[in-house]
């Protein structure tokens, strides 16, 4: 980011319907069906999917039976494979399973309360969507990336206003920001969407361009960043008929830029879906994500990042850092402080905070996992959404203000 010009920053997101998160939603599907019969289930499952077929292994302890084919078959056709000439569909795809119990090794390590595993986090919050979207306190190209594939899945749903529509999609978002890290307008967007054969000729294809411009695109930027001066690319290819899985081979943890900021701020490596929360992987990449954003809704930075990092079998974070970009309104150390302070950061206590022994991981799985609506779906998930610390930490800022003047 250069400090005297102007830059350019991407982002993308992919729909429901694409391979890698196809696996996902498997992976998330699994483990919810899980915790639905044992709140206390250990699961690690990975999901490969392509032409025909879905591949479950993993490691798992559960006390309970779960139909794992059952639930892959119920993605599948809640994402919208039903059809046969998608050479991939909740009907006929083939199902092979490969689940095993969990290491003893590993088990012994969580058991006692410890980490899951060893590894650095990262959450990241900013003030970019304050006026497009308060309260979501996301950076603008991610957040507009994945409302552009979330706006594709609900004109697909409906099937009126662009009949033929098929589930994967891809965006890609390009912002223009000023020396002070300002979003100042969005200079390209990139939309690709499978469809129907009806829209495999050239005459179509530009018909459904006019359609997706129209229906997707401009109501999704709105007034707050639509511009008649945007670089606009629909299915650039000029064709998008073949995708989905039998397109292209699918992973679970794929996608984790993806799924987290676009790029934006930094990443530990971990993926997510799949995995239970005693994977500090995913439960304390959301715990980061709780504690930056109420810093930032307490108005002590305009941009916060939060890095925790643990040790396999240990409960304390082996690190707590805050790196307020240079925004922060007070001294970081007294952030850093107040946040040890405020947020319990072991596994148990990450888990009780945020309530993450639910069934509230498929909603996760696509979308984006951060800058969604706290109580989102109906097993109200995304609790690392809420702002209710914002309050106490303002409060512990201020005690310790207080406390250095005398």
């Amino acid at each position: 980011m250069s400090a005297n010009r102007n830059y350019l920053f991407t982002s993308e997101s992919v729909s429901m319907g694409h391979p890698d998160k196809v696996a996902d939603q498997i992976s998330d599907a699994i483990l919810d069906a899980m915790l639905q019969k044992d709140p206390r289930s250990r699961v690690a499952c990975e999901t490969l999917v392509s032409t025909g077929m879905a591949v479950v292994a993993g490691e798992v302890t559960c006390d309970g039976y779960v139909e794992v084919p059952d639930v892959v078959r119920g993605v599948i056709r809640d994402i919208g494979y039903t059809e046969a000439d998608m050479c991939f569909d909740d009907k006929s795809c083939a199902v092979l399973v490969s689940l095993k119990k969990q290491s003893a090794d590993i088990a012994r390590g969580v058991d006692t309360g410890g980490a899951g595993d060893q590894g650095m986090m990262f959450g990241y919050a900013c003030t970019e969507t304050e006026e497009l979207a308060p309260d979501t306190f996301m950076p603008l190209p991610i957040f507009l990336a994945h409302r552009l594939v979330e706006r594709q899945a609900e004109i697909r749903s409906k099937n009126v206003v662009i009949p033929g529509l098929r589930p994967d999609a891809k965006s890609q978002v390009t912002v223009e920001y000023n020396a002070q890290n300002r979003p100042v307008r969005v200079n390209t967007v990139v939309l690709s969407t499978q469809h129907a054969p009806r829209y495999s000729n050239e005459k179509a294809q530009g018909e459904l361009r006019e359609l997706v411009l129209e229906h997707i695109i401009k109501p999704t930027l709105g007034v707050e960043w639509w511009n008649d001066k945007i670089n606009i690319h629909i299915n650039p290819t000029g064709n998008f008929e073949i995708g989905g899985p039998h397109g292209d081979t699918g992973l679970t943890g794929r996608k984790i830029i993806v799924d987290t900021y676009g790029g934006t701020g930094r990443h530990g490596g971990g993926a997510f879906s799949g995995k239970d929360p005693t994977k500090v992987d995913r439960s304390a990449a959301y715990m980061a994500r709780y504690i930056a954003k109420n810093v930032v809704a307490a108005e002590l930075a305009e941009r916060c990042e939060i890095q925790l990092s643990y040790a396999i079998g240990v409960a304390e974070p082996t690190s707590v850092h805050v790196n307020a970009f240079g925004t922060h309104k007070v001294d970081p150390n007294r952030i850093e402080d107040a946040i040890r302070a405020l947020f319990k950061l072991t596994p148990k206590g990450i888990i009780e905070t945020l309530d993450l022994r639910r069934p509230i991981y498929r909603p996760t799985s696509y979308h984006g996992h951060f800058g969604r609506k706290p109580g989102e779906s109906v097993h109200n998930s995304f609790t690392w959404e809420r702002t209710d610390r914002a309050a106490d930490l303002k409060k512990a800022i201020g005690s310790y203000a207080m406390a250095g003047a005398r």
